[in-house]
């Protein structure tokens, strides 16, 4: 879509609950109402819907009548870059596949945004259920210059974030240590940081993200584990959902990058599933029982083991459970 083509259609967003005159466009943007009335064409060929009306003008439909698309996301966009570049998709295989195809030709920012994914990805090789109209899920692309060592602790940022734009939208999540969010104890949301580094050097860094948003049947498997925001009464706009976490995830990106944690530690920290309790640490099929004593400044957990030393679990291939539950 053409700069101006993306103006008009801000106009028509802006101005959706009534219609607007082609001569009015045409004012704003000084165009003829003929190269106004191209674009209008130019748009609905695009799937946009616009009604035109004799005699007073265009109108473009409500938001919830228009369904979600890139130009949906950035309008309103208050971030300097997190998201000002849109790939949206329907159904795609996987946002996080996609955004690795794009990673190298795309500025830091860039985001994959879809409505279904019929490829999934969670961590440890598992799949994330990701049918049509049940959940949003979206990757963003990052170009850090850190050490690749601190390169995983950016799942821990983006989960800050996603906890704190839900809570923005009268949510309140917590975290489970290192990549779920979770609400009444069930599994809301994941997070899966995937890099591409040559030798020393990160090529780039992809965070996906997906959260559970319309009612959903889960499989009998996970019912006990996961849940949607609708299957606990919670109803939120998808647009302000993920317009929010850029916005707050460029905010906690930007004190990662100037390495400043303390923002990031103390919402890990206040809204931490996992610290304060017994839980198992799960390692290659074998379980330990732990009590979970804090975070450190690298994102790893600290536990307290049953002979009462101090240890350090790190992200990677481990699991975390409650004692009798999922958390």
């Amino acid at each position: 879509m053409t700069k101006t083509r993306e103006k008009v259609i801000n106009i028509l967003i802006d101005n959706s609950d009534k219609y607007i005159s082609g001569e009015y466009i045409s004012d704003i943007l000084g165009l003829s109402r003929a190269s106004i009335w191209k674009h209008i064409k130019a748009l609905k060929s695009e799937g946009f819907d616009i009604e035109s009306k004799s005699g007073h003008g265009y109108r473009l439909h409500e938001q919830e009548k228009r369904g979600m698309n890139s130009y949906e996301i950035k309008h309103k966009l208050k971030t300097s870059y997190m998201g000002q570049e849109v790939y949206y998709f329907d159904s795609i295989d996987s946002t996080n596949i996609y955004a690795n195809t794009i990673a190298n030709k795309v500025p830091e920012g860039s985001v994959v945004v879809a409505k279904e994914q019929t490829q999934g990805k969670g961590r440890s090789g598992k799949v994330w259920v990701s049918d049509q109209d049940q959940g949003i899920y979206f990757s963003t692309i990052l170009k850090p210059s850190i050490p690749i060592t601190r390169a995983a602790f950016l799942t821990q940022v983006a989960g800050a974030a996603l906890t704190t734009s839900l809570e923005k939208l009268g949510i309140p999540c917590q975290i489970k240590w290192p990549n779920d969010l979770v609400l009444n104890g069930k599994k809301i949301a994941g997070i899966l940081t995937e890099m591409r580094a040559e030798i020393e050097s990160i090529s780039y860094i992809v965070v996906g993200i997906g959260v559970n948003v319309g009612p959903k049947t889960f499989d009998q498997s996970i019912a006990n584990v996961a849940t949607s925001l609708a299957n606990e009464d919670y109803e939120v706009s998808e647009l302000d959902l993920i317009r929010g976490f850029f916005l707050d995830f460029e905010d906690f990106y930007e004190d990662f990058k100037n390495k400043d944690y303390r923002r990031i530690l103390d919402i890990l920290k206040d809204k931490s599933a996992v610290l304060g309790k017994e839980i198992y640490v799960i390692r290659d099929g074998q379980k330990e029982k732990v009590f979970a004593e804090n975070i450190d400044e690298y994102g790893n957990l600290i536990v307290r083991n049953e002979l009462g030393f101090l240890e350090e679990v790190f992200t990677g291939e481990i699991s975390i459970r409650g004692l009798d539950s999922y958390i």
